[in-house]
């Protein structure tokens, strides 16, 4: 860690999946971080495999961002902050269409909480974790970021699109702030010292911890949801992105803002790989991977779902000088690394 710091910055649901990940890059690049987390879908060791891997604890505050005075507080006692990576967000599809209401106010709430109280205290830059959900069922593949947003399939969907018209409608009222906006594709594995990676609390609605749990027998057997898709096998293309990867865009977005790097007050990247894979592809990646077969079953198509999406990830390459650099086989295997770190500390 070098001595100068580069700043302070506030990672909003920090011991979650991404959050975690970003925090490590975040000190690795010389940042001081400060983490807030409800812990509702997230534990606080993470915290214990941030420091192993880093060498650093961050300054961690359990509290919930859709409470104003906590936020307050937080910039209170943490004076200095400089950029904010929101993640801190209700993030499944499918239980996004079972508790709507939960969805729009946490999500909805949480973002005008940090958007009010930055210019209060002289906080510069915003990262917003936003989803290529905004983006609905594409009309054509990859997709850039001109293409047009369309009614969201999901309140969880509709929640990131209200989010970012919110921004935009912020920054153009004429607040002091500078937002970029990383529209993510389907971000999954672990970091590479199986010290921290994805456990969300209870069954997974994620397709990956579902997977890997299935493969070390926590599950039974994994639900494929449709194969009779108009795709090359039936099954549902998504663009699966590394989250170190991923981690690694919002540092190189923190720093464009936080070094007058771009003259734009809002600025939208996608962030992919630029690859379209399908569901039952990533399984057979999984089994190659590790050499370990996952019993699965075909189920009927869950209802939310897109065909197929996949990035055009040109302009984060080109302006941002980000690029997706690790295979997908290698990005199974940090993931079943990681289940197996799971097993042996008997949590899962």
């Amino acid at each position: 860690m070098n001595q100068t710091m580069k700043g302070k910055i506030l990672v909003t649901g920090g011991t979650g999946f991404i959050g975690s990940h970003t925090t490590v890059e975040l000190q690795q690049a010389g940042y001081e971080v400060v983490i807030i987390d409800n812990l509702s879908n997230s534990n606080i060791e993470v915290l214990d495999g941030i420091e192993r891997i880093t060498g650093v604890r961050p300054v961690f505050v359990e509290g919930d961002c859709t409470d104003r005075a906590v936020v307050r507080r937080l910039f209170e006692d943490n004076p200095g902050i400089n950029g904010i990576i929101n993640f801190a967000a209700s993030k499944a599809v499918g239980e996004s269409i079972e508790k709507p209401i939960m969805y729009y106010r946490n999500n909805i709430n949480i973002l005008l909480n940090l958007l009010e109280l930055m210019p209060e205290f002289g906080v510069k830059g915003f990262v917003f974790s936003s989803s290529c959900t905004v983006y609905g069922e594409p009309d054509k593949n990859p997709i850039t970021e001109d293409a047009p947003t369309k009614k969201a399939t999901s309140p969880y969907g509709a929640t990131k699109q209200i989010c970012e018209d919110i921004i935009h409608d912020v920054i153009r009222s004429g607040s002091p702030i500078k937002a970029i906006l990383l529209r993510y594709f389907n971000p999954i594995g672990a970091h590479p010292s199986a010290e921290i990676g994805e456990l969300p609390n209870g069954v997974p609605q994620n397709l990956v911890p579902y997977l890997t749990q299935t493969a070390i027998g926590v599950r039974k057997e994994l639900s494929i949801f449709g194969d009779d898709y108009p795709t090359r096998d039936g099954s549902c293309i998504r663009d699966f992105i590394n989250v170190v990867d991923l981690a690694k865009a919002h540092v190189k977005a923190l720093e464009r803002m936080l070094e007058d790097k771009s003259d734009e007050a809002l600025e939208i990247f996608n962030i992919g790989t630029g690859n379209g894979t399908s569901v039952l592809e990533l399984l057979h990646s999984f089994e190659r991977a590790t050499g370990v077969k996952v019993p699965h079953k075909i189920a009927p198509r869950r209802p939310g779902d897109i065909v197929q999406i996949w990035a055009d990830p040109k302009r984060a390459n080109e302006v941002l000088g980000w690029h997706a650099e690790i295979s997908l086989d290698d990005t199974m295997l940090s993931a079943w690394n990681w289940q197996k770190r799971l097993r042996e500390r008997g949590i899962m």
